[in-house]
């Protein structure tokens, strides 16, 4: 009864927000090619590469998630070196970066609609052995035909935060018996483990493993792009002001502070990370407007020393670029609310700042500061005086840094201890 109701909501709940949901894909572009996929249809190349195969079906959602599905793939490769795996995505991001990132045992596809439909035509095509869900994408139809097919269901790196646990709440009725179908249920902390069980899941489908997403630890060491742009485009004494995943109003007071420092640090260079790539001509021309010399990333031209700023107009790269950072500012948590992930810069040894709006890694943020691993701004005028202060302070710089690193420590090898946890349940299923 409770899945008939949701698939006869389901489509008017489509038609209602489509309109906001098609503005969203056209705005960040790619959203053309492959888009029969979303409705269950393949092409004939896909059909005959994944027939027989019987993969490892991963799902995220986007740029954060996909990041987690690839380092749990590898660990699962680690443990079983013929696995073969598709990585669905949601976001037309997302699935740029499964495409650049995603290794040749590997296939990327777009997400098929939650429509019962649908999802069976998914099915018959991608024939899972089994299903990983990152975080809390669990969707009723999906669960439901791989529970009709008796195909294990786990959920991995389930973070729920206290705001999605209330939300779901309302809707207990209609979750919780979705959520018992799971096989296994990997969370980040014991916390999460909780709201997990107030939700309906059991206590033998629960293990707290740590967060994949901080499981950071083996940091690149600066190579590509990033690597040439400091041997070969700019003084290694500048020191660099790097505003990582931005977003719109964050790019501005960026700008702002880096101006207002540069009285006090004339080499202060300024790099800037959008979160969405599209928005690049936009963050481009409000540097021109404060008469900023800047090149972007994928252009070819001048030389760093002759230029004030740098734009980073591709998505995926940031944990090697935040290697030739000297401060860091986390976007989406001054102007806009959920905050971005911070580890990659720790795990960088980079000092960190961020806004008061971290509501997405609100548990680590909290540690952070209490740690003194992090510092929190509440405006553009905290960030600039903050921000200087780290300049000026090298030793500083260094004990948040270090005192950063010991907050994510226990998270390490998470990755592990998940898939470690995903081949049991897998062999418990097929014996």
């Amino acid at each position: 009864m409770i899945r008939l109701i949701y698939n006869l909501l389901w489509p008017l709940g489509l038609l209602l927000f489509l309109p906001s949901y098609l503005a969203k894909m056209f705005r960040r572009g790619g959203y053309r090619k492959n888009f029969g996929q979303r409705l269950g249809f393949y092409s004939t190349e896909y059909r005959q590469r994944l027939r027989g195969k019987n993969p490892t079906w991963i799902h995220a959602v986007s740029v954060g998630e996909v990041v987690i599905a690839l380092k749990l793939a590898e660990q699962l490769r680690a443990l079983q070196p013929d696995l073969k795996c598709v990585l669905t995505t949601t976001t037309t991001t997302g699935h740029a970066l499964a495409q650049k990132r995603a290794p040749d045992w590997m296939d990327v596809l777009y997400a098929p609609l939650d429509l019962w439909p649908v999802m069976r035509r998914a099915f018959r095509v991608i024939a899972p052995q089994r299903i990983i869900l990152i975080e809390a994408e669990v969707w009723p139809n999906l669960v439901a035909e791989a529970t009709r097919r008796k195909i294990p269901i786990i959920l991995a790196n389930a973070r729920l935060s206290p705001r999605s646990e209330r939300r779901f709440r309302r809707f207990k009725f209609f979750v919780g018996p979705v959520f018992r179908r799971l096989d296994l249920v990997c969370v980040p902390t014991p916390e999460d483990a909780e709201r997990w069980k107030n939700l309906g899941a059991t206590s033998s489908q629960i293990r707290a493993v740590g967060n994949i997403k901080y499981d950071v630890f083996n940091q690149p060491i600066l190579s590509g792009e990033a690597r040439r742009f400091i041997e070969e485009g700019i003084d290694a004494t500048r020191p660099i002001l790097f505003g990582g995943s931005t977003h719109r109003g964050e790019e501005q007071v960026l700008v702002d502070v880096f101006c207002a420092l540069r009285s006090d640090f004339p080499k202060l260079f300024l790099i800037l990370a959008p979160r969405h790539v599209e928005r690049a001509n936009e963050v481009e021309a409000e540097l021109r407007k404060r008469d900023l010399r800047s090149i972007r990333q994928t252009a070819p031209g001048s030389r760093a020393e002759e230029l004030d700023c740098l734009l980073i107009d591709t998505t995926g790269q940031l944990p090697n670029w935040y290697n030739i950072a000297t401060i860091v500012f986390i976007g989406k948590s001054l102007t806009a609310r959920g905050g971005q992930n911070p580890v990659e810069a720790i795990s960088a040894r980079k000092p960190v700042l961020f806004g008061p709006h971290m509501e997405n890694f609100a548990g680590l943020a909290k540690q952070l500061i209490a740690e003194g691993g992090a510092l929190c701004v509440q405006n553009s005028q905290e960030l600039m005086e903050q921000s200087r202060h780290l300049l000026r302070d090298a030793e500083e710089r260094e004990k948040l840094a270090t005192n950063a690193l010991r907050v994510i420590q226990p998270h390490r090898e998470a990755a592990v201890r998940t898939a470690t946890l995903i081949e049991k349940i897998s062999a418990s299923r097929s014996a």
